[in-house]
């Protein structure tokens, strides 16, 4: 089985953190300030961020400039660390949760592996999820992140890829499981056929993570037991 964890409101806040980034590099690169009217950016991918980004602060050729402005914000992404440490939060159960999926090991003969299905670019990831110690039990060498692709859902075959390189096993269907904060997530599972963990502890209900597809909805992941039952399938309380 491939637990695969979105990072932002699912496991740890760290509010402001990927606008600062986003406000340093556009300063460095273009001296232009970060633009004040954007969509949403909950569920989504840091490719289509930097794109919406780049468009509205009025860089010509977003597409073209993707690359090297990416590239920067992986460069100084780690000098994030202190700001995370400051500010970022472990969210409730979350370091429980990820221990208590790692202890499975195997179940029923299958194994369990743990990595991240997140809209962050790697280093921004890392930064996040390092800062606050939250890296023990993960595989990031596996995981897929935002800068793949502006769509969600084609992060999931590049994570069972590397996964099932990596580990010489077959995560596909619903041997992989996403658990995320958003309908972004949980559309992302639905597509390709993964069991989807929605966890409300972000800025929708679960009532519209229940809309959106999933199998199982969890207030927080402050429930261990409740975790670990949706992530294996056995029926959870709401």
């Amino acid at each position: 089985m491939l637990v695969l964890w979105d990072v932002d409101y699912t496991l740890v806040a760290t509010d402001g953190v990927g606008k600062h980034l986003y406000e340093v590099v556009l300063a460095e690169l273009y001296g232009l300030q970060m633009p004040g009217r954007l969509g949403s950016m909950a569920g989504r991918t840091d490719t289509s961020i930097a794109l919406e980004v780049l468009a509205a602060a009025g860089v010509a050729d977003a597409l073209g400039e993707l690359p090297r402005f990416q590239q920067r914000l992986a460069a100084r992404a780690p000098e994030l660390d202190s700001m995370v440490r400051e500010y970022g939060r472990i969210l409730p159960g979350a370091a429980e949760s990820l221990a208590a999926v790692s202890s499975l090991a195997r179940r029923d003969g299958q194994l369990v592996v743990q990595s991240l299905l997140t809209g962050n670019i790697p280093a921004l990831a890392q930064v996040k999820l390092g800062a606050l110690g939250l890296t023990a039990h993960l595989d990031l060498s596996i995981g897929a992140y935002g800068n793949v692709s502006e769509v969600r859902a084609d992060l999931v075959p590049v994570a069972r890829a590397n996964a099932a390189r990596r580990y010489d096993a077959d995560f596909s269907g619903t041997a992989t499981v996403l658990v995320g904060d958003t309908p972004n997530d949980i559309e992302a599972a639905a597509v390709s056929g993964a069991r989807a963990v929605g966890v409300a502890s972000g800025s929708f209900t679960m009532q519209q993570l229940r809309d959106a597809g999933a199998e199982v909805v969890l207030p927080d992941l402050a429930n261990t037991g409740a975790v670990i039952g949706a992530v294996c399938s056995v029926e959870a309380a709401d």
